[in-house]
């Protein structure tokens, strides 16, 4: 009896498989570990602040989320942002880290409208860096604040052991000074806007990739780094009621184009032929395999304003040197809320969906 009860097949395991040593590419969005996607801007990092970070703080604020935050204190609305800085390399070309950790922050502040005024900067450097490297680094930052209008007013500086960093990260928080009679945010676009960027976009990606993975492209592909201060302050003298503004780094032009249609509940058509790609970024993508509305910018804006506003909109842009090539690239409409398509060259539609991780990691 024993040798045939031996015979039968055992019943199958219908336990869930055991998914800790699994790998993707791109990772599972239920992973119960944080993997390089949750930074990368797009649905995965918006699952870990909503589910996790939100409900932690105490909710959204009633305005929603936006590159800073606008707070009324003691009678003056400002601007407030932070953000945090680990590019691998630290130096590219175009910029570096440093210049990268002033421009990213005094931009969000600018994507409120405010004109950014101080800075902090919080540094956490891995022994074994050389002196040099962060003298060169901390140079940076005073050129580029000084560039930017800024000044860096307080910090802090820690040392973490040999292994347990990337050289340098870079922390950056600001505020800024809201003028009277600016409203901007992504939940005032409306049917009807049309958007607006403000030049060449996908520079800073291409570059970091080109940099990191030892690529050549027959040309030197350099990060659009940038402070975008002057060049809000220029549009809004044109149009002070543009509705919202973005600066489209993680994510790409994608992103943040989804997340101001999301945020307002609009539709927005974009016209892909009429997005400026320039050509280096195109051949870069084309060999890549990259999508160049994902890559991200550092040096350029996006504008959604009422349709009367847009040649004056884009005649203040085109007057100042980083908006000189800035373009209509698309409208807002009733239709299909919340989604963002693309009316591409060939005449069809197709879906530009909020990114699930990150083309590129660690390029801001």
């Amino acid at each position: 009896m024993a040798d045939t009860l031996s015979t039968v097949p055992a019943p199958p395991d219908l336990s869930p498989p055991d998914l800790s040593s699994w790998s993707c590419p791109l990772p599972l969005r239920d992973h119960p570990r944080v993997v390089m996607g949750h930074g990368g801007g797009g649905v995965m990092s918006a699952e870990l602040i909503e589910n996790l970070f939100l409900p932690a703080f105490g909710g959204a604020p009633a305005d929603g989320l936006g590159d800073s935050a606008v707070l009324d204190l003691g009678g003056a609305r400002l601007a407030f942002s932070t953000d945090s800085y680990v590019v691998r390399p630290l130096f590219f070309p175009g910029g570096s880290i440093g210049d990268l950790a002033v421009n990213g922050t005094v931009n969000d502040l600018a994507m409120s409208g405010a004109r950014p005024a101080v800075l902090s900067c919080a540094v956490i450097l891995e022994e074994g860096v050389e002196t040099a490297v962060v003298g060169r680094i901390a140079q940076a930052m005073g050129d580029a604040a000084r560039a930017a209008g800024v000044r860096i007013v307080t910090g802090d500086t820690k040392v973490v052991e040999s292994g347990h960093g990337d050289g340098v990260y870079i922390n950056t928080a600001g505020i800024g000074l809201v003028p009277p009679g600016i409203d901007i945010g992504p939940h005032r676009a409306r049917p009807g806007d049309v958007v607006i960027v403000s030049g060449g976009i996908g520079l800073h990606g291409v570059a970091i990739m080109s940099m990191r993975e030892g690529l050549e492209f027959g040309v030197e592909i350099a990060s659009d780094s940038a402070p975008l201060g002057g060049l809000v302050q220029a549009l809004l003298a044109a149009v002070p009621g543009v509705h919202a503004l973005r600066d489209p780094t993680r994510g790409g032009l994608a992103a943040s184009v989804n997340e101001i249609a999301a945020a307002s509940g609009t539709g927005v058509v974009l016209q892909e032929g009429a997005v400026p790609v320039p050509p280096e970024v195109a051949n870069a993508c084309s060999v890549l395999g990259l999508d160049p509305l994902y890559v991200a910018n550092e040096g350029k804006l996006v504008a959604f304003v009422a349709r009367p506003d847009a040649e004056a909109a884009l005649a203040a842009l085109r007057a100042h040197p980083l908006g000189a090539d800035a373009t209509v690239i698309g409208e807002c409409v009733g239709e299909h809320p919340g989604m963002v398509v693309a009316r591409t060259t060939f005449g069809g539609t197709r879906v530009v969906d909020l990114p699930l991780g990150e083309q590129l990691p660690r390029i801001c």
